[in-house]
């Protein structure tokens, strides 16, 4: 997934998300920092979220039912995988995966997962620290392979 898909997809959402938590438009407005004319215009498929408005709508409501269910969990993994795109990054330590992620590969502790939905890759350290996330398994095996040198 790339910004605009994920763009798309959280615009597609917003109007379900509020509805989900019961706010009217300018609850709305003032959660997102937009006007009520651009929400309006959002609402009707007539403008796309800025990534802004899309990480603020995705932080707020991470314990949105909509938002997980249409992504695989909380989306701060996935949104650090865009905004992070080409980006060396240390990552803090993570839970493992129990719930939203499958083994791909796995060497020496090192454990390559899939998110289940979003179906971003992560790279997790024995310790299941998280080295980089990315939406291209080549990228994450290359990663891997760097490590061996």
């Amino acid at each position: 997934m790339n910004r605009d898909e994920f763009i798309s997809r959280m615009t597609k959402d917003e109007k379900l998300v509020r509805t989900e938590y019961g706010f009217s438009q300018d609850q709305m407005t003032v959660i997102l920092g937009v006007s009520k004319k651009t929400l309006v215009e959002t609402e009707k498929g007539r403008r796309q979220l800025s990534w802004p408005e899309c990480v603020t709508l995705a932080t707020v409501f991470s314990q949105s039912t909509v938002l997980q269910n249409e992504f695989g969990g909380e989306l701060s993994d996935m949104i650090r995988a865009i905004a992070f795109q080409d980006t060396e990054v240390a990552y803090p330590p993570t839970m493992g995966g129990k719930v939203w992620w499958r083994v791909i590969e796995e060497e020496n502790g090192y454990r390559i997962q899939q998110n289940v939905l979003s179906m971003h890759y992560r790279l997790l350290d024995p310790h299941d620290g998280r080295m980089m996330s990315s939406f291209d398994l080549e990228e994450v095996r290359e990663y891997l392979k760097s490590l061996k040198k």
